[in-house]
């Protein structure tokens, strides 16, 4: 697939910003793209529906706090062309408060086990290791932790016993504060920097690159300003050889370039945001909204082709 981003362009933007020793040692490690995520061929990009078994996230709290909504929020959302469920029960929006271990288990795991028995990918969002091994146990085959398993000790040890996928994300500080005035020398790099560590880390604890997915994390401690840079630069992180995930769905940086719109109004502006991450070789894409997104990315794969 085409990728915006040209070799190019990187470097222009590399001299203007006085970093193009780092941007042209990413640039020369750039090979050809990770072949599959979770056993999913990324020959296109790949959609993960959200399911927040919370009370409280963001953009849809309470709307599958119940197992059984959960569930049939996972069959609903397969049947839009979602081809991995990810599944949470702890909410990471701005502010939020930590929830009991034992709490975030009993949410999740009755709606992990039937998604999974169901035949279906899916993919546990959480931060602890005893969630991880919960979900792991009611056959979950990813583990998407927004602290890229730095926030428990035992988290990267799981990971590698269990022989799962992981996803590594970057987030400033941590939600009740990550919001406070964080500060970059160059956002993309900085973030580039701290997932290449973690890669290391997770290779040397026994995860394979080729298990690794990054995630610049949109929104977990970025500034408007942040989560655009990141998003035009985004072809940065191809040079870490692991594939790209990306969640832009419904955040509020959407409403403060357009109207102050609240969430579920935050489509169109998802999509493109969604579409342009794609342009710059991100290949999981975390979405509310699967059948929209689904439809978005069937027309610009089918201007692609034509493109030749």
């Amino acid at each position: 697939m085409h990728i915006r981003t040209s070799a190019h362009a990187l470097r222009d933007w590399a001299k203007e910003e006085g970093v193009s020793a780092r941007v042209e040692e990413l640039l020369t490690r750039i090979k050809a793209p990770p072949r599959s995520f979770a056993g999913l061929s990324l020959d296109q990009p790949r959609i993960m529906g959200i399911i927040n078994v919370t009370p409280d996230s963001f953009s849809d709290g309470g709307e599958a706090f119940d197992a059984e909504a959960a569930i049939a929020r996972g069959h609903a959302l397969k049947e839009a062309g979602a081809d991995i469920l990810d599944i949470g029960g702890e909410s990471t929006r701005p502010g939020a408060d930590p929830v009991p271990v034992d709490e975030e288990c009993a949410r999740i795991e009755p709606v992990v086990r039937a998604m999974s028995n169901a035949g279906y990918i899916v993919s546990i969002d959480t931060r602890r290791s005893k969630v991880m091994r919960a979900a792991i146990e009611a056959g979950a085959r990813i583990i998407n932790d927004v602290t890229a398993l730095t926030g428990d000790p035992d988290s990267l040890k799981v990971a590698s016993e269990a022989g799962v996928t992981v996803a590594l994300m970057h987030m400033r500080g941590e939600p009740r504060t990550m919001q406070e005035n964080p500060r970059y020398d160059n956002a993309i790099l900085d973030i580039c920097d701290f997932l290449e560590a973690r890669v290391a880390a997770c290779e040397a604890g026994g995860v394979p690159r080729d298990r690794i997915a990054v995630d610049p994390g949109i929104g977990f401690g970025k500034t408007l300003a942040h989560n655009l840079e990141i998003l035009a630069r985004l072809g940065v992180l191809r040079g870490l050889g692991c594939s790209i995930l990306v969640g832009v769905s419904r955040k509020s940086f959407i409403a403060g370039i357009s109207a102050g719109e609240p969430p579920k109004e935050r489509l169109a502006g998802s999509l493109a945001a969604v579409l342009a991450g794609v342009e710059e070789g991100a290949r999981v894409l975390r979405v509310h909204d699967v059948a929209a997104t689904r439809q978005a990315l069937v027309v610009w794969s089918a201007i692609e082709q034509a493109r030749g």
